[in-house]
């Protein structure tokens, strides 16, 4: 779906058509183009009505790619991504929603899958306040980046919600799933450092001014978004610091339980092997020495005299292979 914002004579309106006139700067209009779920023949605008270049277009119509930005000829191209973050204890998702963005003199447009929260909030801004659009495309795009990086913090509080939960989990009963959950976050902060510390960088270059199209008034404003995305990416790391912290404590919970468990059952060994002894070797069906009896007192002796042959020999094999 195409979405079209106009600002002209202080005024902002939108439609879903595009008046290529309106792209040069001596029109005086401030456009923004939103492409949400587009189609091919939706598409078609980017090469066939703004011009951009191919392999531009070929990285914004694909998916998963990592952030960066880049400079065309008159535009810039720069890929940042919206996280959304979704937990329960059946099933957990840390899922990325990619966005494009084509910066020109006077346009702004956005290319992403439908499901990005902060374009559509802006839209819902721009719809209502003329001055939005009408401080300039530049603006425009700070104000999206701006809320994709604000989106971040709730996803992030909630991580970090989980992960109390599972310390907790750790320092209590073992559970067989509390490996899996904890490898599974693991794999959410991965992704979330392999997202946020690019990104960062990417916003960095627009707050550093390397670009002539960023007014020096908008370095200041990116450099607040990558202040924030700094301790994000600070924030993934301490997370994984946490995680491999966790990890080491449950197998350490779970060694110290099965320690206790076999301490208790060898001292039920200990406990019931003199007895077993005991009812073992009068219940051999062989004549022996009874106490008050007058059978042969040899094969008695001999038993016995076996058996500690046997113990001193298998000692004897424990020393030397230092198990004693």
């Amino acid at each position: 779906m195409i979405t079209v914002f106009v600002h002209r004579d202080g005024r902002t309106e939108s439609g879903s058509e595009l008046d290529p006139a309106l792209l040069d700067p001596a029109s005086g209009a401030k456009v923004w183009v939103d492409l949400a779920a587009a189609t091919e023949a939706e598409l078609r605008i980017l090469p066939d009505v703004f011009h951009f270049h191919a392999l531009a277009v070929e990285d914004a119509v694909a998916s998963l790619h990592h952030p960066k930005i880049e400079a065309y000829d008159g535009y810039l191209y720069l890929i940042l991504h919206g996280i959304d973050y979704q937990k329960s204890r059946d099933q957990e998702s840390f899922i990325t929603h990619d966005t494009d963005f084509f910066l020109g003199p006077n346009y702004l447009v956005t290319i992403h899958d439908g499901q990005g929260r902060s374009i559509t909030g802006i839209q819902e801004v721009c719809g209502r306040n003329d001055h939005v659009l009408g401080e300039g495309p530049g603006a425009l795009m700070h104000r999206i980046i701006d809320r994709m990086v604000d989106n971040y913090r709730p996803e992030i509080e909630q991580l970090e919600k989980w992960l109390d939960e599972l310390e907790r989990d750790v320092f209590g009963v073992p559970r067989k799933e509390t490996v899996r959950e904890i490898l599974s976050v693991k794999q959410d902060v991965t992704a979330l450092r392999r997202i946020a510390t690019p990104q960062r960088d990417a916003i960095g270059r627009l707050a550093r001014r390397e670009f002539p199209m960023i007014a020096e008034e908008l370095t200041y404003r990116f450099r607040d978004v990558y202040d924030n995305l700094v301790r994000i990416a600070d924030e993934g790391l301490i997370f994984q610091d946490r995680i491999t912290s966790l990890l080491d404590a449950h197998y350490s919970n779970v060694s110290n339980r099965l320690n206790e468990i076999m301490r208790v059952l060898t001292v039920i060994t200990v406990i019931v092997s003199p007895l077993t002894l005991v009812a073992g070797i009068y219940g051999m069906n062989m004549k022996l020495a009874m106490v008050g009896s007058d059978s042969d007192p040899r094969p008695f002796w001999w038993l016995l005299g076996g058996m500690v042959a046997t113990v001193v020999i298998m000692l004897g094999f424990f020393r030397k292979k230092n198990w004693l």
